[in-house]
């Protein structure tokens, strides 16, 4: 399993070499029937996100960066031999911190789009942002069992032995009112849980506003965030200018929680349809 590719900044000048980035384009209003006008001040009104809870499954976070504007709980998983030395995994409290920097600058970038909200990390990445697909499916299981309001997965994997059980998990979230929002990997190639329908489905532009959102006509990716050259918090107190989906992922679940504290209790499928009607793109 890996993590959507953390890219150093490069001047925006420069073709942009991630795949799922935005192209620009349209959408016709028409493709969405408003009963009455949906826009931002009703979507989130002064909404900051409070009382809205978003689980970041990540590298961990640096809980002392300033950058991050309020206390984050962190969690990791271990895992533990049976009776039988069977293997079985436990979501325990994470000292260890971020091994990466890529979940310390994804909680940067939901903090900053919604400083309100509480939130939860739980370290599954390790140095390279490797990691197992078994911690994966843990971390998300619990995470759902938890009923977190947001699920934020900035990764993402391509080990087809994972997709079922990825699917049934995004699946129990959607119907649970557990909102996953998940990046599309950084290349060209079929990766999961991103692709599935019950997730909300992020690529990058590369617009310098935090909150320009676009909404995709030429799905599986749904929505385009900012995703390039994003600053960001980095373990130790620095900051990073990084580029990748990874990146424009948390932008989009930060307003969702914006959302959500204006409106509790959208589901996803509500959420997306928000999204949809604030869009930047429509004509």
């Amino acid at each position: 399993m890996t993590g959507t590719r953390v890219v150093e900044d490069r001047p925006t000048t420069q073709t942009f070499r991630i795949a799922h980035a935005s192209r620009g384009a349209s959408v016709d209003s028409a493709r969405l029937a408003l009963p009455c006008v949906i826009t931002r001040e009703w979507a989130w009104g002064s909404s900051n996100g409070a009382g809205v809870r978003v689980c970041l499954i990540d590298s961990g976070v640096d809980t002392a960066h300033p950058g991050l504007g309020g206390p984050v709980t962190t969690f990791t998983v271990t895992s533990e031999p049976d009776d039988d030395g069977v293997s079985y995994h436990q979501i325990v409290p994470d000292e260890a911190g971020d091994q990466a920097g890529h979940g310390t600058a994804c909680a940067g970038v939901i903090r900053a789009m919604a400083p309100g909200c509480e939130l939860t990390s739980i370290r599954v990445l390790g140095s390279g942002l490797r990691g197992s697909g078994e911690v994966l499916l843990s971390a998300l299981e619990w995470a759902i069992g938890h009923g977190f309001h947001l699920i934020n997965l900035s990764l993402s994997t391509r080990r087809t032995e994972h997709k079922e059980a990825l699917h049934d998990l995004a699946d129990r979230a959607y119907f649970a009112g557990v909102t996953i929002v998940a990046s599309a990997h950084n290349r060209p190639v079929r990766s999961w849980p991103w692709n599935f329908s019950s997730v909300i489905s992020v690529g990058s532009h590369s617009m310098a506003e935090g909150e320009y959102l676009e909404f995709n006509p030429e799905p599986p990716v749904e929505f385009f965030a900012r995703g390039v050259a994003v600053e960001v918090p980095q373990p130790g107190g620095g900051t990073s200018r990084l580029s990748g989906n990874s990146f424009a992922t948390p932008h989009v679940t930060g307003m969702c929680a914006r959302i959500l504290g204006h409106h509790p209790g959208l589901p996803t499928g509500q959420l997306k349809y928000v999204l949809a009607a604030i869009a930047d793109n429509r004509i």
